[in-house]
């Protein structure tokens, strides 16, 4: 028995199936394994090969597309995979819309129809205008029943077939318009679904648009250009002003100013040179710059990102499931009463049958899932697409749902509501004999000579103030203690102590007045006496208060964690007004309190800095790790990832969380309504068969799928 378990969970998500090459798109919940189908209910075989899964060179993964992939397999609907050239070419600005086949289609179909309507209205040959409206059957109808008829031999009810189905009765009673109307206003209808769900996907397109193909590599005194593949680590690239830089690596040469917009959403360039950080797809404005590979093209941040961005779509939110689980029964439902309605009232009250068929047909085509079933991956992808523009990676369709059941927020203290970094904060003279400038240059030149967090602190408060650093002798670091040295013939330390004749310098009250927890104090003095003091701090971060603020406006019970003592952590709660604050915590006291919190309050949301509290984050329902742009930790831990330190994203999420899921449940209430009402319209036959599918099928998807664009376009 425990084989067969492990074998399950190599092969498909069914526990009673015991095929290891399982290929039932329903034992795999109708998520595929193809990460390039944007189908959210795939139904193509193919796809549920685990090879797709270990994609190799895009040579071989076009390979395995071609042999694999056949359009009928998809319904008729337009493909989804990715590779149809329909959707290529729909999506492609440069090419015409009127080479597109689906436009040609649409076209062509509108024309013989309208040709077809004219001719029946001057009573002109019936056989000319039932062949015309045949014609646009075969042209608009093929791949549609076609499709639907070989999912009935999978034992699956699909719209296909439903749709064959209201063909062939409409045509054997006499309405052969009728057949060419429902036929193209459904190829239309799904025309626009598909090409709604591309356009919600097609952020995947730009992302991987951002780097370039090639990079310019320098080996020795040669130049040469090579597909960014075949660049390795350590090699170095050459990056001119203007051009984008194609893959992550450390600046070796050069100064420049670099737009990380399309990384991180942040609009203002950075001003990077030696030594700094720059990232692929992103752009060089005004400098020469040599950099060092640090990670090959597939390790890339923006190949992390890419990937994310594709694998959020096989994650369904509950809404989804339920809906999807819910058309399941829904089909062969209506269908049943469809059968009731064409035969109660001709058998039991003589009622003619071709009225009651014709009404029958009606019901059942109006009665068309899709502009429900459509309604939430639309917006939900909708969701995701835009939070990335704004340097939100959102991992799951489940999380843009699961944000809105939050209750409280917690947050790491240290890099998360403050810099992380410690910022020369004042400097207080304690003689006449010295300025602050000249105590600036004391303790910048003694720090200069150090590595500690404190003193590169103050060595970059001094180089800010133009302070000219002196040369130093004799420099000692003493441990826990702070530095003392020479500058030219006289010695000076820096220290939380006294370090020079300490038994005979004395401490003025001055000194005890700063030297509070809440912050470093640091004595800066000669073998005579104090001369001056130097504070220091973690600042808090400069949108910590608003964000604090519009989470506690929401209702949300805001935490803050932190391993620092009670003073700090007290100082910074009360600055920012957190509702509840813990200090003194080890890392498993966070995870402990984690988890009082969420008895307490419910669902919680952890925002840290994705490395040191990626146990929490993980804890979390949902995890949220910011400034990540150089942590493929937090990227791969959180389930939220921030591109950039910029907590004002925080409320935003919240935001669109509430925004997307008002938009999901207007469409779902709006379309199930309208069809219920104009289903109820088709058996007392107040509606034709055209109308149903031009105003309850593809109308109401339109209405869906506009609605649903106004999550991306509106400022949440």
């Amino acid at each position: 028995m425990s084989q067969n378990k492990k074998e399950n969970k190599i092969g498909c998500y069914d526990p009673n199936c015991n095929n290891k090459e399982c290929k039932r798109p329903a034992h795999y919940d109708y998520i595929c394994l193809n990460t390039a189908c944007h189908n959210s209910r795939c139904q193509v075989i193919e796809h549920y090969n685990r090879t797709l899964l270990n994609y190799g060179s895009k040579e071989e993964t076009e390979k395995i597309r071609q042999n694999e992939h056949e359009h009928h397999e998809h319904n008729g609907r337009m493909c989804s995979c990715g590779d149809c050239e329909d959707k290529e070419e729909l999506l492609n600005t440069e090419t015409s819309l009127l080479k597109n086949k689906s436009v040609q289609i649409i076209l062509s179909s509108t024309v013989l129809f309208i040709l077809g309507y004219t001719l029946e209205y001057l009573q002109q040959s019936t056989i000319l205008t039932t062949s015309l409206f045949i014609i646009v059957v075969l042209i608009s109808g093929y791949d549609v029943i076609l499709g639907g008829v070989k999912q009935l031999f999978n034992k699956r009810i699909t719209m296909g077939f439903l749709m064959g189905l209201a063909v062939v009765c409409s045509l054997i009673i006499g309405h052969p318009e009728e057949a060419a109307a429902v036929t193209l206003l459904f190829f239309l209808a799904e025309f626009l679904e598909d090409y709604a769900e591309e356009r919600a996907q097609n952020s995947i397109k730009s992302l991987i648009e951002l780097a370039p193909e090639t990079a310019t590599i320098k080996i020795d005194d040669k130049v040469d250009t090579v597909k960014i593949d075949q660049v390795k680590i350590n090699d170095i690239v050459i990056i001119k002003p203007g051009d984008k830089i194609p893959l992550d690596g450390k600046i070796i040469k050069g100064n420049s100013t670099i737009n990380q917009a399309p990384i991180t959403g942040e609009s203002t360039p950075i001003n990077k040179g030696v030594d700094n950080e720059v990232y692929a797809g992103t752009i060089n404005q005004d400098g020469y710059l040599e950099i060092k590979v640090t990670k090959e093209a597939k390790d890339s941040i923006i190949s992390k990102i890419i990937q994310l961005v594709e694998n959020s779509k096989l994650k369904q939110s509950p809404t989804e499931k339920f809906i999807d689980k819910f058309a399941g029964y829904y089909t062969p439902i209506i269908i049943s009463i469809a059968v009731l309605v064409a035969i109660i009232p001709p058998l039991f009250f003589q009622q003619p049958w071709m009225d009651w068929i014709y009404r029958a047909l009606v019901m059942m085509v109006v009665s068309c899932p899709c502009a429900f079933v459509i309604s939430t991956p639309v917006s939900m992808v909708t969701a995701i697409t835009s939070a990335t523009r704004k340097g939100v990676l959102i991992k799951g369709r489940d999380y843009i749902e699961g944000i809105k059941d939050v209750k409280a927020v917690i947050f790491d203290k240290t890099g998360t509501l403050t810099e992380g970094k410690l910022k020369v904060i004042g400097i207080k003279t304690l003689t006449s004999e010295y300025n602050e400038n000249e105590l600036l240059e004391i303790a910048g030149s003694l720090e200069s000579q150090s590595n500690h967090p404190i003193a590169q602190a103050i060595k970059e408060h001094s180089i800010k103030n133009n302070i000219n650093l002196k040369e130093v002798f004799n420099f000692k670091n003493i441990s826990s203690k702070g530095v003392v040295g020479f500058l030219k013939d006289k010695q000076y330390y820096v220290s939380n102590q006294v370090l020079i004749n300490p038994d005979k310098v004395q401490k003025p009250e001055t000194v005890n007045k700063y030297q509070n927890k809440s912050q470093i104090t640091l004595l800066i003095g000669d073998h005579e006496k104090i001369l001056g003091l130097i504070m220091l701090k973690d600042t808090i971060r400069e949108k910590s208060k608003d964000t604090i603020s519009k989470l506690n406006d929401m209702g949300l019970e805001t935490v803050m964690l932190t391993g620092d003592n009670d003073v700090v952590a007290n100082e910074v709660s009360k600055e920012l007004n957190i509702k509840h604050t813990y200090a003194n915590l080890l890392p498993e006291d966070k995870l402990s309190l984690l988890n009082e919190i969420k008895k307490e309050y419910g669902n919680v949301a952890m925002i840290g800095d994705g490395v040191n509290d990626a146990p929490a984050l993980a804890q979390a329902n949902i995890g949220i790790a910011m400034g990540t742009i150089g942590s493929d930790v937090a990227i791969e831990t959180a389930d939220i990832a921030l591109m950039q330190d910029d907590l004002s994203k925080i409320p935003y999420l919240f935001r669109l969380s509430k925004k997307t899921m008002g938009v999901v449940k207007q469409n779902v209430y709006t379309a199930i309504s309208i069809k219920t009402i104009f289903a109820l319209l088709a058996v007392f036959g107040f509606i034709t068969l055209w109308a149903a599918v031009g105003i309850g099928d593809m109308g109401l998807t339109l209405l869906v799928i506009l609605n649903s664009f106004r999550i991306g376009s509106e400022i949440i």
